[in-house]
């Protein structure tokens, strides 16, 4: 008898899920035009971490303008607002990023952006080469449903419109960790949340994910090292960073290759910048390099953070060189909860078709969703954003000035966020 009324009951919410579903459809056609216009605006209006001033106060109008009573200013220049707030049942907190990049776009769309701002003290060109715009359209999408629908759901929805997820200014805190301090988790307490990313180098309509980790943890560094200055023919009148420099970047490429245990985890060290000299006949006193590590595996980061030590202090005293290491940014592993998986994947499935639903690999790009996972269960995913037919091989990557992802990717970004939305709520 026990069994025959869980199976009811399951029956029911099932079949209560898939009403919503048509309503949920209908919503997204009667007001995707809108919802493609509002995010060419984000596009063409592009802001760098925590400058998204623009950004935030055209999302507090659209949330405004749908009913909501929106609360601004978080972590600096974030926006929250709580769907049927006081009223009883789980919480589910929703999260898109908004920041853009220092990346002049190239990309022949009518709606590029043009924008300018200050980065590291410098006037660049601004544009969304990682797709935060979709991300801050599909959430403002979903908001407006589920207000919509807001007296058929039990529980609440916080929006979590995060800005900084590039990364503060230096010098600043800011993105999801400074959310969490702030507060942003708690009143009303969040239960589960959730978050996306659209991906050029997949099909719109498909969604891809994994349970346990998903993205890497990342930790950005600065070497600093101190010579004595000389001309370039005399070099054994100083002290050389740049020789030495070049010894630490090789020997920091054996750390991947000599001392982790690849067959469990993936890991990647790499130096992007290096700055020094302003003469070819000038070795000079000093030079910086700027560098990355991601890693899947917290016992592996502790290696690589030791190795990372012992190479650059040990070949710098080789070459008498004083050397410094500063940690910059630093994300854990984007973690999505093995229960909460088990959860949602029925959901995804249901709402945009089995066959549209891949388990994928983990990636060594970093998040800072991953700062709300810490504190409480979320799941984390990846929709596509090139057209049907698009040769991937050919697709211009993230943070690339040829970035791009199409509009058709808007509809499951909007379906997949209110739907588990409205299913976590339901089941729980």
């Amino acid at each position: 008898m026990k069994y025959l009324s869980f199976l009811f009951f399951f029956i029911s919410i099932v079949s209560y899920s898939q009403k919503f579903d048509e309503k949920v459809n209908l919503l997204i056609n009667e007001n995707i035009a809108e919802i493609i216009e509002l995010r060419h605006w984000f596009h063409e209006n592009a802001e760098l971490s925590n400058r998204e001033f623009k950004t935030s106060e055209r999302i507090a109008e659209e949330l405004i303008k749908i009913g909501y009573n929106p609360q601004t200013g978080i972590a600096k220049t974030g926006v929250v607002a709580i769907l049927n707030e006081g009223k009883p049942g789980p919480v589910v907190g929703l999260r898109a990023d908004i920041d853009g990049l220092p990346v002049k776009e190239r990309a022949n769309i009518p709606w590029a952006s043009k924008m300018t701002g200050i980065y590291n003290g410098e006037t660049v060109p601004v544009m969304h080469a990682c797709g935060h715009d979709m991300h801050t359209a599909i959430l403002l999408a979903t908001a407006k449903i589920l207000y919509e629908i807001r007296d058929e759901i039990p529980g609440q929805v916080k929006f979590i419109f995060q800005p900084a997820e590039e990364g503060a200014p230096a010098g600043e805190e800011g993105g999801a960790q400074l959310m969490v301090k702030e507060g942003v988790l708690k009143n009303p307490d969040v239960d589960a949340i959730f978050g996306l990313h659209v991906w050029s180098g997949l099909y719109a309509g498909q969604v891809h994910l994994r349970p346990q980790g998903i993205m890497a943890a990342v930790n950005e560094f600065r070497i600093d090292l101190k010579g004595v200055q000389t001309h370039g023919s005399t070099p054994w009148t100083g002290r050389d960073p740049i020789v030495t420099a070049a010894q630490i970047v090789n020997s920091l490429q054996t750390i991947v290759s000599r001392s982790l245990p690849l067959t469990e985890a993936g890991a990647v060290v790499t130096i992007g910048s290096i700055h020094g000299g302003v003469r070819s006949n000038i070795i000079p006193e000093d030079l910086y390099m700027l560098g990355t590590i991601r890693t899947l595996d917290n016992d592996m980061k502790t290696i690589v953070l030791k190795r990372l030590e012992e190479i650059v202090y040990n070949v710098a005293k080789s070459n008498n060189i004083e050397a410094k290491i500063t940690y910059m940014v630093s994300y854990p592993i984007t973690y999505n909860d093995p229960f909460l998986y088990k959860e949602v994947l029925p959901t995804l499935k249901r709402v945009n078709g089995e066959k549209n639903v891949f388990l994928m690999r983990a990636i060594t790009g970093a998040e800072d969703f991953s700062y709300f996972q810490e504190k409480i269960p979320g799941i984390y995913f990846f929709i596509g954003g090139s057209k049907n037919g698009t040769d991937l091989t050919k697709v211009a990557p993230h943070h690339t000035p040829d970035f791009y992802v199409d509009d058709s990717a808007i509809e499951t970004g909007i379906r997949s966020m209110t739907s588990l939305t409205i299913d976590y709520l339901l089941n729980n």
